[in-house]
């Protein structure tokens, strides 16, 4: 193997585990994916303290720092305070709330 090809190679078996870690509009790099899951887990914990929220209900996904809640609640204002719970949390760029009420 000549030195170009050689360098290509060497190229080639860098590059390609930093692209499988970057980010694209559907998916998230792997630190994205971590800090995703521990926003998660910190909105979880927050519902679950909090009286007025039924956090076994209520399902928190996060995807690039925006929070989606979603299921289901028994008045508006567990609905809003689960929403106000979510924006608290450091990190958190967004909130959807679709948590119907019942």
């Amino acid at each position: 193997m000549n030195r170009i090809a050689r360098s290509l190679v060497v190229i080639a078996m860098v590059a390609g585990p930093v692209a499988a870690c970057s980010s694209t509009a559907t998916r998230e790099s792997t630190g994205e994916y971590i800090d995703s899951a521990a926003i998660t887990t910190k909105v979880k914990a927050e519902l679950v303290k909090d009286p007025d929220t039924k956090a076994g209900q209520i399902s928190v996904e996060t995807f690039k720092d925006v929070v989606q809640l979603s299921g289901f609640v028994d008045t508006a204002a567990a609905r809003t305070r689960a929403e106000e719970i979510a924006r608290s949390i450091s990190g958190v760029r967004a909130v959807r709330n679709d948590l119907v009420v019942k």
